[in-house]
């Protein structure tokens, strides 16, 4: 039923246009996202304009939109609680310079080993966590300042509002993509509450609910520089860097994923390393201007996809709109219904969830369906550095699983009555039970050999597995004869050692994994 309207070309008229949506949708999300990290909202907001400025600028992935992010405000908030907001200014440089040495270094290029189970887990899980987000913008504080559920009149007019936005995102392209129909739900809706007078809840409504401030406002002066309030010490290392390392990892993990999702819609390559060292350089520049840092969006990303946004000059417009709305245009801006906002998120989570994974689960290995729903639901209850790390562990897991079972060893007998074993395919941790179980020591001729010319011994564990089959053999009183194995397996041998038959001609050469030889 619904779809995302993703443009093919660049045009600089759907990359302002679409940026222009994008930095309406920042407003709520950077506010929302600084209040869960326990900072002012213009800390959310000049981390916002600044992340997403540079990202767009030099980021690897033009189109992308980065910005403060709840994934990394929920790992902010206990180091704001005990120490203040001035260690996580020099929290973020730090975080920033990691990511710059991790692009340096090219480790972006690994995301392309990201199993695609774990990418369908990935995006099913943040969809249903940009779900549950929008939620909180059902509940009103009541007059004992608790939050409680909408109720009455209120719901039914944010539910009329926010359907109402939902049907104009979706069918207004049909009759014209001349303007994102994501900018025109907005404005409609906007002009709507305001015409008739409706009882709505809007941007400057949702600030000062989070801050408990009755006179709170997104409006503020240019972001400053200034070297965090913090000691330059061993001390101050020792607090900062875990935090640091953990946002790392988590603003990167999400930026190269939401960067191949984007990479799949727009049927284009974005460079992971270049999108590294620009995260990393928008993060250390938000430390010395008062933001909170942040990383990659998929919820703004999708927008400014589905709003034809392809060039870096939609996320420019995004940024810089966004520090003119808190420059010039507050009033204007916190007059915009949050029901409206709420709408073009339902869009992007019902457009972002990969519905056909439904339609695959049965058709799909059971192993690559559990990764997808585990990564999914670890995405929720917890964050998504973890449920990547879970999933991508998991997935090689099942792969060593499964490789352990290609290990065939076949049994022949040569000219001079010798029993031959011909071993095919790769030997590791895995496969050294099924490797062992293929061998009839009683049965056998006093000489057997072993070829292992179309295999490859990989671990320590597969240099112990052929160390115990020479042991099974010795001790019935027959001789092994171990052919074609590399240099260092027959290094690492200790009671087989003497059984290898050396071939320096025909004999491979390749490396063991195995902490003995460094």
């Amino acid at each position: 039923m619904f779809e995302l309207h993703a443009s093919k070309v660049t045009s600089l008229k759907n990359d302002v246009l679409s940026g222009l949506t994008v930095a309406l949708a920042l407003v709520p999300e950077a506010v929302a996202f600084a209040f869960v990290a326990g900072v002012e909202p213009l800390v959310g907001l000049y981390a916002a304009f600044m992340v997403g400025l540079i990202t767009a600028a030099f980021g690897g992935r033009p189109g992308m939109i980065s910005g403060a992010t709840g994934a990394m405000a929920v790992v902010m908030v206990s180091l704001v609680a005990l120490h203040g907001v001035q260690y996580l200014f020099a929290t973020v440089v730090l975080t920033g310079i990691l990511q710059i040495l991790a692009g340096v270094f090219k480790l972006g290029k690994f995301i392309r080993l990201v199993p695609h189970p774990v990418m369908l887990g990935f995006v099913n899980g943040l969809a249903i966590v940009i779900f549950l987000a929008q939620l909180g913008q059902f509940k009103v504080f009541d007059e004992n300042g608790q939050l409680q559920w909408m109720s009455g009149d209120a719901l039914y007019t944010m539910l009329g509002l926010v359907a109402l936005t939902m049907a104009i995102i979706q069918f207004l392209p049909k009759l014209t993509r001349a303007v994102p129909s994501s900018l025109v739900a907005i404005v409609v809706v906007t002009f709507i509450v305001l015409g008739l007078d409706l009882d709505a809840r809007t941007v400057v409504d949702y600030v000062r609910d989070m801050t408990n401030d009755p006179n709170a406002t997104i409006a503020g002066s240019l972001p400053s520089f200034a070297i965090p309030e913090v000691p330059f010490n061993l001390e101050t290392l020792k607090i900062i860097f875990p935090f640091a390392l953990v946002l790392a990892a988590i603003g990167l993990i999400e930026s190269l994923l939401t960067l191949t999702l984007i990479d799949e819609l727009t049927e284009t390559r974005g460079h992971g390393n270049r999108e590294c060292v620009a995260q990393g350089a928008a993060n250390t520049v938000n430390g010395f201007f008062g933001g909170m840092g942040g990383c990659a969006m998929i919820g703004q990303s999708m927008i400014n996809v589905n709003s034809g946004g392809r060039g870096r000059m939609s996320g420019i417009t995004a940024a810089v709109a966004l520090l003119g709305f808190i420059l010039f245009a507050s009033d204007l801006i916190e007059m915009i219904p949050l029901a409206a906002l709420v709408g073009v998120m339902f869009i992007v989570v019902i457009g972002t969830f990969e519905w056909s994974s439904f339609r695959i689960m049965r058709k799909i290995p059971k192993s690559d369906a559990f990764v997808l729903v585990l990564v999914s639901g670890v995405t929720v209850i917890s964050d998504l550095a973890v449920a990547v790390v879970v999933g991508v562990i998991v997935s090689a897991l099942v792969f060593a699983w499964e490789h352990a079972k290609h290990v065939i060893v076949n049994r022949s007998v040569d000219d001079n009555g010798w029993t031959v074993y011909e071993v095919n395919g790769p030997l590791f941790f895995g496969a050294t039970s099924s490797f062992l179980d293929q061998f009839d020591i009683n049965n056998d001729s006093d000489d057997v050999i072993v070829e292992f010319k179309n295999s490859r011994v990989a671990d320590h564990s597969a240099i112990e597995a052929i160390d115990t089959l020479a042991e099974r053999y010795m001790a019935k009183g027959k001789t092994l004869h171990l052919r074609h194995l590399s240099s260092e397996c027959k290094l690492l041998l200790t009671k087989a050692e003497g059984l290898v038959e050396v071939n320096y001609i025909e004999d491979p050469n390749y490396h063991v994994a195995t902490d003995k030889l460094g």
